[in-house]
């Protein structure tokens, strides 16, 4: 589809993936860009239009779905990670706020604006997912599964809303280099490159966006035997 003239929705839009979201969109000619945030009298980036917006929070949501009407792009970024937990101790608190979240967050979005889209022609749904959608880890494990989930859900609205005419696209990705992964020593990826391979999905009509090596390496894991994913040396 084309974003040139379109309007989207990005949420978790005040900082990281979500700020590269808004502004590539915007530059790859987007009539008009709200930016779903937590605090939008803290929002300060020009040319978005913020608006209040926790996920997890229906009544907001529901919202946002009646002033944002007339968009045809809705990004799911909002995300949280809670921080390492440990599997066998510890509270589950964490675990639970980031399946609220990355997981019902996205599923209570998506299906406020699946009227919305409709509406305008079917228009594209992108949630943003991870690398942690298909390979886990002691270090994150709350974190993978809430991401397994979302990626799971991608999949079924793929499927519900293709009869509607909208595009659902999964992006994946490694570590990206954003104010949460300051401390992380690993390869990241750019926010503002995860972005501009998100439009380029976008304007091909292709469901899925593998940004960088890890991404495509772990996908094309997925078919093989367990140790592939989950080496023991």
């Amino acid at each position: 589809m084309r974003i040139e003239g379109s309007v989207a929705l990005v949420t978790g839009a005040n900082r990281g993936i979500g700020l590269a979201f808004s502004r590539a969109l915007l530059a790859r000619g987007a009539a008009k860009v709200y930016a779903g945030v937590r605090r939008p009298e803290d929002f300060e980036e020009p040319g978005p239009e913020p608006l209040r917006l926790d996920v997890t929070d229906l009544e907001q949501v529901a919202a946002v779905a009646r002033t944002a009407s007339d968009a045809s792009i809705v990004i799911n970024n909002a995300g949280i990670q809670a921080g390492p937990g440990l599997l066998e101790e510890g509270s589950l608190d964490g675990a639970r706020r980031e399946m609220e979240v990355n997981y019902l967050g996205t599923w209570a979005v998506s299906r406020a604006f699946a009227p919305v889209l409709a509406a305008h022609g079917g228009g594209a749904l992108v949630n943003m997912l991870s690398v942690a959608s298909w390979r886990s880890t002691e270090r994150f494990p709350s974190y993978a599964a809430s991401k397994a989930a979302q990626w799971s859900l991608t999949n079924a609205l793929r499927v519900a809303l293709r009869e509607q005419g909208t595009l659902v696209v999964g992006v994946h990705v490694g570590w990206v280099g954003t104010d949460l992964t300051v401390g992380i020593d690993e390869p990241k990826s750019d926010p503002a490159e995860v972005a501009a391979q998100t439009m380029d999905a976008i304007e091909r009509d292709e469901p899925e966006v593998l940004v960088d090596d890890t991404s495509r390496r772990v996908r094309a894991a997925l078919s093989g035997p367990l140790d592939l994913l989950y080496p023991s040396a």
